[in-house]
This record gives structure tokens, C-alpha cells and sequence, in this order.
């Protein structure tokens, strides 16, 4: 069936429009060499937009671990995990993530996105509330809406205003959900306030930790040991394709929370399980986090080399001891040019812009990995000021 000629000239009219505002987005052809060493489109660069923040996504253990699943095990899973796609590898990984974050029992999921758009519905419903920071991630928005609970939202790491909100609520069942580091600028939530805030106002807390987990806490445990905390009213999301380096997420808190989200997160009951393959290779990453100390300590020394070499350009590099530093740009058009300028020396960069960001706050969002050298980033710092000099 051919769709009417008006039809497609909407769409071209919107792609036109997008490309007016300099936010029509586009793929790049990526081959991997080395680390942070990427081909692109053809072209040897530099990359600064990955989010394997431990270097772990070409790591021979994980790579080992995914051959011989694959071997023993095929490259599907067959079927949903309620059929017969919950395999051993599932099993193992399960219990090993809920030791790992601390939390009595975990479930997996084939990626964040997808967990999260099915955790929130599970949680809350029509009658319930739920209260959502205003910098959340585009997943745990579509999950709140998705639920049909009473949505609250209330301005970034903004705990008074979160009281107010949950104290004059007449939700049945109240959710708090907030990321731990928040993807586009790379802070940290309040997290010992919000729980105390749900202690008092009889709250559940979900969390999402996807840039916080391996990256932040005592071998890489996550947000909520960095933070030291600890609920029974906490619900703890991570995922794995960051700084694990591989695919996957998965949801940890108290065993009859778990139950209940194996029994009505629509994501997991009708997805296809998680090949084997995949879920070997993140229990050989989970091993490599807890021993690899040094790749925190890495990380941590980049931080502090980037931040010190920022100083005097003209955008704002905005407060954030993680692996995500951002540099506000202001204006679509001119983080466009500082991305392209930089990458004709060899330096990808990404320009992050509006629906992703607020309008106005176009930047270049610096991702690190423990496998940057001191001399990357001092390669990084000079080229920035460069741009910055010339634009």
C-alpha cells in the first residue's frame, strides 16, 4: 500500500523543520579498534561519547565468556523467560547481581529502557502518585506516563519542593523515582534525603543507577553503596551496557517487590529472554568490576585533569565528579560547529541538544573511560581551547 503523497510531505515538512533548528540527528558508521579508539564513517578518531566507562566492552574475559555461551548454549534464548528462556546463565546472574548490589533478590532485563517502561506501570497505577525529578531519563518518564498514576514533578535535586508535593498527595501507593547520576550532566542525586523523605511520608523510592553502577561505590557497587544507603522501601535499577560493557539491566530490592514485578512488568513477561551468551559475559564483568579498583582510581584522576584544564573557556563546565562532563555550549548551532571542529582533529565529541536537554543548554557531553590516558585528555583540553578561541 503506497501512502498518500500528502501524507509524506508532512513528514518532510517536520524533517525540514528539524533540520531549521539544527536537531535532525544522524548515525555514524562505528568500528571498534582500541578502547576509545573508534573508526568513524571510514576515519580513525578519538571518542569522548562512549558510556563504557571501565574500558570493559572489548575486555578478552567478557569477549571468552560470550564464545563459549554461544557454544554451549546457541545465540537465542527461544523464548520469555516465563516460557522457557530462563536459562542456568539467568539464574546465576540474577542471584550474583542481587549480592553484588546488596538488595535480598534481582531480575534482568534485556536493557534499561525496557525495564524501566515496565517497573513503573507494575509499581503504580490510576489512584497511586508518582514523583519524578525534573532531569529523569526520557525511560522513566514514558514509565511514569505508562502507569496512569497522578505524576509530580518537581525541580532537579529540589527535595523541598519534593516534601510539599508528597505531603499534600492523596495517592494511594507514592513512588519516588530519580536517576543516581544523571545522564546529561552528570550529578548526583540527594539520595539519603529522598529516602528519608519517603521513610517519612510512607514512600517507595525506586533508582535508577545506569551511570552510577560500576563506576561510583566500593568495587563499583553502585550509587546506593557510594551513598550508603539502605531501605526496604528502596527499589534499585541499573544496566549493563555502560560500565559493564556489555547488554542488559536488572531490578534489585525486597524478594516479595521482585515477585510481584516478575508477575506484572509487561516488559518481562512478553520480551524474549536475554541470549545465554550475553548473560555470561556480564557475570565475567561483574568479576572484573570488583577486582579492577584501578579503573575507578583512573577515572577519577581524568576528572580531575579535565576539570583543571577547562578553566577559562567560555562554557560552562558544569559541577560533576562522574565520568559524564559537560561543557554548556548555549545554542544548537554552536555546539553543532564545536562537535564538527573537533572532529576534524580527530575527536569525537557529541553535541547533546534539545528534546534530550532543556532549551538553551546545547553542550558537548565528554563521556570518560578508564582506558583514556593523562595525554588524552590533555589532547582534549587543548583542542577545546582552540575551538573556543576561533569560534
Amino acid at each position: 500500500m503506497t501512502l498518500p503523497l500528502d501524507t509524506l510531505a508532512g513528514f518532510d515538512t517536520q524533517l525540514a523543520e528539524l533540520d531549521a533548528l539544527q536537531l535532525r540527528r544522524q548515525r555514524r558508521v562505528v568500528e571498534a579498534v582500541a578502547g576509545p579508539r573508534l573508526r568513524v564513517d571510514g576515519a580513525d578518531v578519538l571518542a569522548f561519547c562512549s558510556n563504557d566507562y571501565l574500558g570493559l566492552a572489548q575486555h578478552p574475559a567478557l569477549i571468552e565468556a560470550a564464545q563459549q555461551a554461544a557454544a554451549q548454549y546457541g545465540v537465542g534464548a527461544t523464548a520469555s523467560p516465563l516460557v522457557c528462556g530462563h536459562q542456568a546463565p539467568h539464574a546465576a546472574l540474577e542471584q550474583e547481581l542481587a549480592e553484588f548490589a546488596g538488595l535480598p533478590r534481582a531480575l534482568y532485563f534485556g536493557s534499561g529502557y525496557v525495564a524501566n517502561v515496565g517497573l513503573l506501570p507494575a509499581l503504580v497505577a490510576r489512584g497511586d502518585a508518582v514523583f519524578c525529578d525534573a532531569l529523569n531519563h526520557a525511560c522513566l518518564i514514558d514509565g511514569a506516563r505508562l502507569s496512569g498514576a497522578d505524576r509530580h514533578i518537581y525541580p532537579h535535586r529540589d527535595t523541598a519542593t519534593l516534601a510539599v508535593q508528597l505531603a499534600a498527595s492523596p495517592g494511594r501507593r507514592k513512588l519516588v523515582v530519580t536517576d543516581t547520576v544523571f545522564s546529561m550532566d552528570g550529578d548526583i542525586a540527594p539520595l539519603p534525603e529522598l529516602l528519608a523523605l519517603c521513610e517519612r511520608h510512607d514512600a517507595w523510592l525506586m533508582v535508577d543507577d545506569a551511570h552510577g553502577f560500576g563506576v561510583l561505590g566500593p568495587q563499583g557497587r553502585g550509587s546506593i553503596a557510594h551513598l550508603g544507603i539502605s531501605s526496604p522501601r528502596l527499589i534499585y535499577m541499573a544496566t549493563l551496557g555502560k560500565a559493564a560493557g556489555v547488554s542488559g539491566a536488572f531490578v534489585a530490592g525486597q524478594d516479595t517487590a521482585i515477585e510481584w514485578l516478575m508477575q506484572r512488568a509487561r516488559s518481562y513477561i512478553f520480551a524474549t529472554a536475554t541470549p545465554a551468551m550475553v548473560v555470561q559475559a556480564v557475570r565475567a564483568s561483574l568479576k572484573v568490576i570488583a577486582r579492577d579498583d584501578w579503573r575507578r582510581e583512573q577515572l577519577q584522576k581524568l576528572v580531575a585533569r579535565l576539570r583543571q584544564g577547562t578553566a577559562g573557556l567560555p562554557w560552562r563546565h558544569v559541577e560533576s565528579p562522574t565520568a559524564i562532563q559537560p561543557l554548556i555550549v548555549g545554542s544548537n548551532a554552536g555546539a553543532m560547529a564545536a562537535m564538527a571542529a573537533l572532529l576534524e582533529q580527530g575527536l569525537w565529541v557529541p553535541a547533546i541538544r534539545p528534546p534530550t536537554v532543556p532549551e538553551g543548554s546545547a553542550r558537548l557531553r565528554i563521556s570518560l573511560s578508564a582506558l583514556h590516558s593523562t595525554a588524552d585528555i590533555d589532547r582534549l583540553i587543548a583542542a577545546l581551547h582552540g575551538v573556543a578561541k576561533s569560534a
